[in-house]
């Protein structure tokens, strides 16, 4: 039986890493109706942040929430009557399986037992502070744009942390984008609902993907996003 959700306890930390895309499985009643080698790409699953998460959990002592379930099964970040929330297609390619699915039954598998999950970590804990931690591939078949970003920092209406990390991150040497590659005013459902609607502090950061897809480049990605963490944490939180 698939479990909806990863929960990693927190320590000693009021950081929750939450990470809606960190994982490409599909459970085996569920025919997506895609080629398979499609599962190992950026239209299943967030590259890299499962990864990057866990060994930030490891270094700070903070918890996390990692999704279950691929994003082709179901968007986490996505509200619950969006019309991506169980996506058709995906960056050109038909998900031909989930035409007709019964959209409710996956709502109460996948979705309310993970942001549930989410809630409740955050109400026991005293002071939290979000990582909201996405990747994106630096290259899209659907569209022809240049992607030159080594990380982005996504917000809606809350930038307190984005305006301390943005900084941070440029002076680590990475080319940083405001908002880029996507916008938390448009993409930020999680947050918003999590962090924004309680008035909680967060930082939302998008990693590329071609960077964060091996071992090394994990733990550069750790290195640079710990003192990013404490720093926002200590400063909002």
């Amino acid at each position: 039986m698939t479990v909806p959700f990863t929960l990693i306890p927190a320590r000693d930390s009021d950081v929750l890493i939450v990470a809606d895309h960190a994982s490409a499985h599909v459970p085996d009643d569920i025919d997506l109706g895609i080629d398979p080698a499609l599962m190992d790409s950026h239209i299943a699953i967030d590259i890299g942040v499962a990864q990057v998460a866990r060994m930030l959990c490891a270094r700070l002592g903070c918890g996390a929430i990692l999704g279950g379930a691929s994003r082709l099964v179901i968007d986490l970040n996505r509200e619950e009557d969006a019309p991506g929330l169980i996506p058709l297609e995906s960056d050109g390619h038909v998900i031909a399986g989930n035409a007709g699915v019964d959209r409710q039954a996956r709502i109460d598998r996948f979705y309310r037992p993970y942001h549930a999950a989410v809630t409740q970590a955050l109400d026991g804990m005293a002071r939290p502070f979000i990582l909201s931690l996405h990747s994106f591939t630096p290259a899209l078949s659907s569209r022809d744009e240049d992607r030159p970003w080594h990380v982005g920092v996504l917000y809606n209406r809350d930038d307190r942390a984005a305006r301390i990390a943005i900084p941070m991150l440029a002076r680590a040497g990475l080319h940083v984008g405001d908002q880029l590659p996507y916008s938390g005013t448009i993409l930020n459902a999680t947050m918003n609902r999590h962090a924004e609607a309680r008035g909680i502090p967060y930082l939302g950061v998008e990693m590329r993907q071609d960077l964060t897809g091996d071992a090394s480049g994990q733990a550069r990605f750790v290195d640079y996003l710990a003192p990013v963490i404490e720093a926002c944490r200590n400063a909002l939180a």
